[in-house]
């Protein structure tokens, strides 16, 4: 496998990719804007990051339900599902890379290691026995990833260079982002969970690069949807090295990513408001940290608003209740426990 360094810039200087760069920059741009409208950053760090882990969760065969996953969120570990486990750990990976990129700057080989010990559960590391052959939907093995485990890790090692020096692969961000993403796919550095920690490692770039305050664009979801797209233009660079095919397949998912992420984000701010408004015109408990935690959830518990209102258990209760019978929350329960559900939250999270 060669390196990243070895391509020449000036191949992806084409008119199709410097249009549809200069399209998803602009609407990149647009969403980072958005994004710092919304007071709390933790709000869409949490609800957009928990539709993130479901996505990429489903690419990978494990999936839930919106409503079986946003009630596992409120339940001790061992009462969740196995697909939600594996979905929230998929959360926690992220978080842990962002808060990484954030403290060093870095992007390394080291806080992937990471990522992936969180998703899996495991200290596996990167692969010291051969990897699992890649095959097509009729069996046959299409591609075969490194198998010497000295070959992965100076691979990885390359890959670590490229992705924080501007000067190894100088060309712009977003492309750099479709190059190292496919690199890393290729590697398959990981036992298992490659396919989820390349996917994190997409926003994460992002991020340290500057595009993206917070991590609020996750491309799971058109992969979802454009699945035999994906694997075929994978497929493409290593068979006919068509690198321009695959950049500009992952800049059209960047471009109609973003525009629909604007849309959910825009529909947080504007929910978030409203509720703002109404709930400090009609009840006197009202406090931007109290439209903080009914949007930090989208079903909620006694315990969240105790811990972020800092108030006891009784008036945690009462001001869930009171805001259920004005009809801001939906009050269930979950065996002996109640939950709270902001429906005007989780009507845009579930939208398709």
């Amino acid at each position: 496998m060669d390196s990243l360094t070895a391509l020449h810039p000036e191949r992806f200087d084409t008119a199709p990719i410097l249009k549809k760069l200069a399209s998803a920059s602009r609407k990149l741009a647009e969403l980072k804007g958005i994004a710092a409208s919304i007071p709390n950053q933790g709000i869409l760090i949490n609800t957009l990051g928990l539709q993130e882990a479901k996505d990429s969760s489903e690419i990978e065969n494990i999936v839930t339900t919106h409503d079986e996953l946003f009630k596992d969120d409120l339940s001790p570990e061992a009462q969740m599902s196995a697909a939600s486990k594996e979905v929230l750990s998929y959360r926690q990976a992220l978080y842990t890379g962002f808060r990484l990129v954030k403290e060093t700057g870095l992007l390394t080989s080291n806080h992937l290691i990471e990522m992936q010990r969180e998703l899996e559960r495991n200290h596996a590391g990167f692969r010291k026995l051969p990897g699992t052959a890649l095959k097509d939907g009729a069996g046959r093995t299409v591609y075969t990833p490194p198998q010497e485990p000295d070959v992965i890790v100076a691979l990885m090692r390359d890959l670590e260079q490229v992705i924080n020096d501007p000067d190894a692969v100088p060309v712009d961000p977003l492309i750099k982002m479709a190059l190292i993403h496919h690199q890393f796919e290729s590697i398959h550095p990981f036992y298992d969970g490659n396919g989820r920690t390349g996917r994190i490692l997409n926003v994460l770039y992002l991020v340290k690069e500057g595009l993206l305050e917070i991590p609020v664009l996750y491309l799971s979801r058109h992969i979802v949807k454009t699945k035999a797209d994906y694997y075929r233009h994978l497929q493409a660079v290593r068979d006919h090295d068509a690198w321009e095919d695959w950049v500009l397949y992952m800049l059209d998912a960047v471009e109609q990513t973003a525009q629909q992420t604007l849309q959910t984000v825009i529909g947080i701010r504007d929910a978030l408001f409203d509720y703002k408004h109404r709930i400090r015109e009609q009840h006197k408990f009202y406090s931007q940290d109290l439209i903080n935690s009914l949007f930090m959830h989208p079903y909620t518990k006694i315990e969240f608003m105790q811990n972020d209102l800092q108030v006891s258990r009784l008036t945690a209760t009462k001001y869930l209740d009171v805001l259920t019978e004005t009809g801001f929350l939906e009050k269930q329960k979950i065996g002996r426990s109640n939950y709270y559900i902001n429906h005007a939250l989780t009507r845009i999270l579930v939208t398709p």
